[in-house]
């Protein structure tokens, strides 16, 4: 997309129609971004409604309303899609950086559609990272009130004391930050190292390391295994695979049962299980398009 703002800038802004459903909310559905970059577009000039550059974001889009952000008409709706991707250490999970780091969307294959990431893994943090190509999806695994637990298996440097460690089950505050339950099994201990299973639903920032460092103990490695149903599993490192349908259907029935059918999955049976598919690696037949914004990955 180009970065100029669209030539046309009549005064007065669209009317808000009962019947659609906000901008932000809107252009985060395309996966052009989440709903806060949204709205950042939206002040900075970018995004325009039947002709009208917007101003605010307190406007309301009808299914028939012609939406351009940065001259360049708005997407159509594709069904809603997730994909797992087995983060590597080393990467940014944002689409630029300003340091010059090799970032995850640098590494997806360039057949893939623009999607954003469900939150973050830090630098040093491997493992599994869902992408989607609906922000709303994004933002609903992000909610605490989702509910969705995270599981690490970690390694830390020290001597882990289980009967300590349960203690976390009630929560801890950590330089004024609170953090809710989380669980751990001590799973081995290696001479100064131990392996830990660590698992919790907020995924606050460096929530495991600054939790882990309040008990004595240095993390060393950190892999995410599962986010809710979605499993790590045996996705090979650096590669990609899209969630089966039909696997989207049976887990994300909360979610799709606010939205409109065009964008919820093809109804199909309600096996629970991830099929063993190939997976995919970064592929070199084409070229992929510079990426926007802060977590999105954009193709087109």
């Amino acid at each position: 997309m180009s970065n100029q703002p669209p030539s046309s800038k009549p005064t007065a802004e669209p009317a808000a129609d009962p019947s659609g459903e906000r901008i932000a909310k809107r252009l985060a559905r395309a996966g052009l971004c989440s709903r806060r970059d949204a709205e950042r577009w939206i002040t900075e000039g970018r995004v325009a409604v039947n002709g009208t550059v917007l101003t605010s974001p307190a406007i309301v889009v009808a299914p028939g309303d012609q939406v351009v952000v940065d001259g360049q008409p708005l997407p159509e709706l594709e069904p809603t899609r997730l994909w797992r991707y087995h983060k590597i250490e080393g990467l940014v999970t944002t689409a630029r950086d300003e340091k010059g780091r090799s970032t995850v969307f640098s590494h997806l294959p360039p057949d893939m559609p623009r999607v954003i990431s469900v939150g973050r893994l830090d630098l040093t943090t491997e493992g599994l990272l869902l992408l989607t190509n609906d922000g709303e999806l994004a933002r609903f695994l992000e909610l605490p009130s989702t509910g969705w637990p995270r599981r690490y298996r970690v390694r830390v440097q020290g001597q882990a004391n289980p009967v300590k460690l349960q203690g976390l089950a009630r929560g801890v505050t950590i330089e004024g930050v609170k953090y809710g339950p989380i669980e751990v099994t001590v799973d081995r201990q290696q001479n100064s190292n131990a392996w830990l299973t660590v698992t919790l639903r907020e995924g606050k920032n460096r929530e495991v390391r600054r939790v882990m460092e309040s008990q004595g103990l240095m993390v060393n490695r950190l892999i995410r295994v599962a986010y809710g149903p979605f499993q790590l599993g045996k996705l090979v490192r650096d590669a990609v695979e899209e969630v089966p349908r039909r696997v989207l259907n049976d887990q994300l029935q909360a979610f799709f049962a606010t939205r409109p059918q065009a964008g919820a999955p093809a109804p199909a049976s309600t096996t629970l299980s991830l099929p063993s598919a190939p997976s995919r690696k970064p592929g070199t037949t084409a070229k992929p398009a510079p990426a926007r914004g802060n977590h999105a990955h954009h193709r087109r």
